[in-house]
C-alpha cells in the first residue's frame, strides 16, 4: 500500500486513546518531580529529624512512594508513540486479501460470512482459536461473551473452556454454536484450563477472554496485523469496565482507566507491556517455547509475560478498547482481586527479581521491578497510617520543633496535592471512591507480601455461620483498625481540650478514621442491599 493510502486509513482509525492534553499532563508531571525532590530533601535534612522510630518509618515510606512516582512519571511521558506503524497498516489493509491487491472493509463483509472470512499476513492464512475461560460464572454473562466472540470478524473457531464442569454451560455452547471443552481436573486453575485446551486445538494463535469480557467485532482486525513481526508473542488490549454501578465498581474502574490510558502505552516504549489475563492474543509458538501459560501462580498473566520477555519475545499494548467487561462490584471480589494481583507481584519480586534477570534489558528490568514492587505500597501506607497514632499515644514524632509547620505543609501539600491533581486530571475529575479503595487496600497488600515471601496460598478465614459472601467477613482487620482510630482520636481530642494544642497528627488521624468509616459504610450498604435482593427472590 502507498504511503498516501496508509495515511488515509490512519485517519479513519480510532484515536490512540489519550484522554487528556499530553502537553498539560507532561507539565504537571514535570512540576511533580520538582516537588518530590523538594519534599524528600526536607525529610532527609537531619536538622529536622525527630524520634528515630517514626523518622525511619516516614523516610522509608516516603522514599518508596517518591521512587514509584518518578517511575510512573517516566513511563507516562514515554507513552506518546502509536504502536500502529506503517507495517501494521500495510498488514491490516490487506488482511482479508491473499493477493496483496485489494482492500476489503471488514464491515462490508456479509454478516453471515464474517466469522468465516480468511485472514492473511503476507500470503499465509491465519489459524485463530478464540477461547473463553469459565469457572462458575453467571450463565447469561457467558452467553453474551460467547455470542460476541463467535461474531468476531475473521475466520476463527470459538470455544468455551469450562473448569466448572457444568452441563448447563455445555448446553449453552451447543445452542450458541461454539465448541466446548471440559477437563477432568482443575489443576493449574485458569492457566491449566488454557494449557489443556492448547493441547486439543491447532490454531497458530489463541485469543483469550474471561467469561464476562465481550469482544467487539473488530477485535482480530485490530490486533492480528501486529503479528506480521515474527518476534511479537502477544498483543494485549485494555480491560474496560462497563459496570460503574456502585462505589466498589466505580473505584476499581477509574483506577484501571488510569493504568490502561497512561501506564500501558508507556510500557510499549520499553517492550515491557504485560498480559492482564483477558482480551489478549498469543502466538502459539511463543507459548510452546516457555511450556505454555505459567501454572505455578494464580497471577499467570504477568508471569507468562515475564518469561516471554526473558526469552527475547516482543509484546504490544493496543490503547484501544476492543472488549468490555465487568469490574468487581463487591468488597469480597475487589479485595480478592487485589490480593491475587499483589501476590503475583511479590512472587516475582522475591523469587525472580527482575533486576537480576539475564534475559531482560535494562529498561525491562526497571519496568518489571517497578511493577512487581508496586504492591509494597501496602507496607509504606501501613507505616504512614500508624504515625499519627504513635504521636497521639506515645508522643513520638518524625520531625522536631525546628521545622516550621508552614514549610512542611507547603512541601508536603505541593507533592501530594499534585499527585491528586494529576490523577484527577487523568480520570477527568476527583474520584473519591478510587482514593478510598487505594487507601484501605494496604491490609490486603500486607497479606500478599506474606504470601509472596513464603510462596504460600492463604485462603480467607470466614468466621461465623452466616453468609460466607458477607462483606464483613473480609474487612475484620479494617474494622479493628477503625476502632483503634476512634480510640486514638478520642485521646487526641481530650488532649486538645485540656491543652488547646491541636496537632497535625490528630488532623490526619481524623482523616484516616473518615476514610475507613466510609469504607465500612460501603460494607453496610452492600450487606443490606444483598439482603434485600435475597428477600425479593424468595
Amino acid at each position: 500500500a502507498s504511503i498516501k493510502t496508509i495515511a488515509s486509513i490512519r485517519q479513519k482509525m480510532p484515536t490512540k486513546g489519550k484522554y487528556s492534553n499530553p502537553i498539560i499532563l507532561s507539565f504537571l508531571i514535570l512540576i511533580s518531580v520538582f516537588t518530590a525532590v523538594g519534599y524528600f530533601s526536607l525529610l532527609a535534612n537531619s536538622h529536622y529529624r525527630g524520634d528515630w522510630l517514626p523518622y525511619a518509618m516516614v523516610l522509608l515510606a516516603e522514599a518508596y512512594i517518591i521512587i514509584q512516582t518518578l517511575m510512573a512519571s517516566w513511563t507516562i511521558i514515554s507513552g506518546n508513540e502509536d504502536p500502529r506503524d506503517a507495517q501494521f497498516f500495510e498488514s491490516q489493509h490487506l488482511i482479508f486479501s491473499n493477493n496483496h491487491s485489494r482492500f476489503i472493509n471488514p464491515l462490508d463483509i456479509p454478516s453471515d460470512r464474517r466469522n468465516q472470512t480468511p485472514m492473511y499476513l503476507s500470503v499465509s492464512e491465519l489459524k485463530v482459536d478464540v477461547v473463553i475461560t469459565v469457572y462458575g460464572e453467571d450463565i447469561d454473562k457467558i452467553k453474551d461473551t460467547a455470542v460476541a466472540a463467535k461474531a468476531i470478524i475473521g475466520n476463527h473457531k470459538t470455544y468455551i473452556l469450562d473448569d466448572g464442569s457444568s452441563d448447563e454451560v455445555k448446553a449453552l455452547a451447543k445452542s450458541v454454536g461454539v465448541g466446548y471443552i471440559r477437563r477432568s481436573s482443575s489443576e493449574g486453575a485458569k492457566a491449566g484450563n488454557i494449557n489443556n485446551a492448547l493441547q486439543l486445538l491447532d490454531g497458530d494463535y489463541v485469543a483469550i477472554f474471561d467469561a464476562d469480557h465481550t469482544p467487539t467485532k473488530l477485535f482480530l482486525y485490530e490486533t492480528m496485523p501486529f503479528f506480521q513481526d515474527e518476534k511479537v508473542a502477544f498483543v494485549q488490549t485494555p480491560q474496560f469496565y462497563r459496570n460503574k454501578m456502585n462505589e466498589i465498581s466505580r473505584g476499581a474502574s477509574y483506577a484501571q482507566d488510569l493504568f490502561y490510558k497512561y501506564i500501558c502505552p508507556g510500557k510499549n516504549k520499553f517492550n515491557s507491556a504485560f498480559c492482564v489475563g483477558t482480551n489478549v492474543v498469543f502466538r502459539r509458538q511463543a507459548l510452546e517455547e516457555i511450556g505454555g501459560i505459567y501454572q505455578e501462580s494464580k497471577s499467570e498473566d504477568i508471569w507468562t509475560s515475564y518469561l516471554l520477555h526473558e526469552r527475547g519475545w516482543k509484546s504490544v499494548f493496543v490503547p484501544q478498547v476492543l472488549a468490555k467487561g465487568e469490574a468487581p462490584d463487591t468488597i469480597m471480589a475487589y479485595l480478592k482481586q487485589q490480593q491475587r494481583w499483589a501476590t503475583g507481584g511479590m512472587e516475582i519480586l522475591f523469587h525472580r527479581n527482575p533486576l537480576l534477570s539475564k534475559g531482560l534489558d535494562l529498561n525491562q528490568k526497571l519496568q518489571y521491578f517497578w511493577t512487581a514492587s508496586f504492591y509494597l505500597h501496602g507496607l509504606a501506607t501501613a507505616m504512614l497510617f500508624s504515625l499519627p497514632s504513635l504521636y497521639i499515644v506515645f508522643g513520638l514524632s518524625p520531625i522536631n520543633s525546628n521545622l516550621e509547620p508552614l514549610l512542611w505543609v507547603l512541601l508536603y501539600g505541593s507533592f501530594y496535592g499534585l499527585q491528586i491533581i494529576i490523577a484527577s486530571y487523568g480520570m477527568r475529575g476527583f474520584k473519591l471512591e478510587t482514593l478510598v479503595l487505594s487507601t484501605v487496600s494496604f491490609p490486603v497488600y500486607l497479606r500478599a507480601l506474606k504470601q509472596g515471601l513464603l510462596q504460600s496460598e492463604q485462603e480467607w478465614h470466614v468466621t461465623g455461620s452466616g453468609n460466607v459472601d458477607s462483606p464483613f467477613n473480609y474487612i475484620v482487620v479494617h474494622m479493628l483498625l477503625f476502632i483503634v482510630l476512634v480510640v486514638t482520636n478520642i485521646m487526641g481530642i481530650v488532649h486538645f481540650y485540656n491543652t488547646s494544642e491541636f496537632s497535625i497528627a490528630l488532623a490526619w488521624n481524623l482523616i484516616n478514621m473518615a476514610v475507613f468509616g466510609y469504607f465500612i459504610k460501603i460494607a453496610f450498604s452492600e450487606y443490606f442491599s444483598t439482603k434485600q435482593r435475597r428477600k425479593a427472590t424468595v
